[in-house]
């Protein structure tokens, strides 16, 4: 609507916008789309959002899709930010709140990527889309594939939670089940998609999904009156989510909402699959692929993120950490949430929790601190993991 162009997150290549592309063609990394934000403020205000419909097209001016016709919608975005009052006074925090997407459609925030993703796919001409997924990012694809009338190829680890696997089967995806990693995965959409005609929707390797994603952070900002917390928890394995808020926050400051104040961007991952907190504490700018990948929790079972550069430069710039817990942790963390918020927390976001309390441990956090933990998906989608001893 207000593109500009798309832009190398690592080179700064200029790329044409409105046309099926994937990487930087110079330097193989992300695309982002940049925006006439002058333009965009003349009918995107602060103002004009309370009578603006209650989904994550309400930020309509910042999103990239030319023609209002090609907008897939399940009603995704405009989750809750719930306060965590009983959370907080165990926790020593006065002002905690979770934000939750288990609330999406697919009940996980994938739907804000794929929203975006799929109906840029349908305005620039796609009809075969593809996604290697460790689960939620398949479902959404999925679903929003079946909305859109285009066909769906679905790649995923044979030990993908069960209830992934029959919600792709039942939207009307092709899946395929596969050995290994969601690396592996990759390779093989990889290996394929020129000669299938597939349009590739990997994670950061299309510029759309992080457009979806970045609404995370218009509505936090929105949802706490335009003061951003003083700490965000996030559980990362791609890490989209994170360097959408980012870029978020900085469009929000072109605009004129928040000034140059940000949030201390927290990264949690998993013991068994902890690539950015090893590049993190290793003072890398990129990450070395993580041997032996292993979690229950299959959202952070993210070996090689190719926006790991884009996670570690956000972590850095805010002041922030990458933090791992264990598997017994997080599922224990499951627990917690539930039985003292009400929220049945995805093993990802109840990672937050144990994250949180060593942050506090460390000093990294305060009492008088605001504190948003991410739960980025409905636990219901991960029924094995509580079966099953970890």
């Amino acid at each position: 609507m207000n593109v500009t162009h798309l832009e190398c997150a690592l080179c700064g290549l200029r790329h044409e916008a409105q046309r099926l592309l994937n990487l930087c063609r110079e330097c193989g990394k992300p695309l982002l789309v940049r925006y006439d934000l002058q333009q965009a403020s003349r009918t995107l205000t602060k103002e004009s959002l309370p009578a603006r419909r209650a989904d994550l097209w309400r930020y309509r001016e910042v999103l990239p899709v030319e023609n209002d016709e090609n907008i897939v919608s399940l009603g995704e975005g405009w989750t809750p930010l719930l306060p965590a009052p009983r959370l907080g006074e165990q926790t020593g925090i006065a002002e905690l709140y979770i934000k939750d997407e288990g609330q999406n459609p697919t009940q996980s925030f994938k739907a804000r990527g794929m929203t975006t993703a799929v109906s840029m796919a349908r305005e620039l001409g796609a009809r075969k889309l593809a996604v290697p997924s460790a689960g939620n990012a398949a479902g959404a694809l999925a679903a929003y594939a079946a909305r859109a009338g285009l066909e769906c190829f679905i790649f995923m680890p044979r030990d993908t939670p069960r209830a992934n696997v029959v919600e792709c089967e039942q939207t009307g995806a092709h899946v395929t089940l596969m050995a290994g990693l969601i690396t592996d995965c990759g390779a093989e959409v990889g290996r394929r998609k020129e000669a299938e005609g597939w349009f590739d929707v990997s994670t950061l390797k299309e510029p759309y999904r992080v457009e979806g994603k970045k609404t995370l952070g218009y509505e936090l900002a929105e949802q706490l009156d335009w003061e951003l917390p003083e700490v965000i928890i996030y559980p990362t394995g791609g890490g989209t989510g994170l360097i959408g808020m980012w870029k978020a926050f900085d469009e929000m400051q072109q605009l004129g909402w928040i000034g140059p104040k940000r949030p201390k961007m927290i990264t949690v991952q998993a013991a068994g699959c902890a690539p950015i907190v090893r590049a993190f504490e290793e003072g890398k700018r990129f990450a070395d692929e993580f041997p032996n990948a292993a979690t229950t929790a299959s959202g952070l079972r993210v070996p090689k993120a190719i926006g790991d550069f884009l996670i570690l430069d956000a972590l850095r710039s805010s002041g922030g950490t990458a933090v791992a817990v264990t598997d017994e942790e997080l599922i224990a963390a499951t627990g917690e949430i539930g039985a003292t918020e009400g929220v049945f927390c995805a093993p990802e976001g109840a990672a937050c929790l144990p994250a949180l309390r060593k942050l506090i441990d460390a000093g990294t956090v305060k009492a008088s601190d605001r504190v948003v933990l991410f739960n980025t998906g409905s636990g219901v989608k991960y029924l094995e993991s509580f079966d099953r001893s970890v």
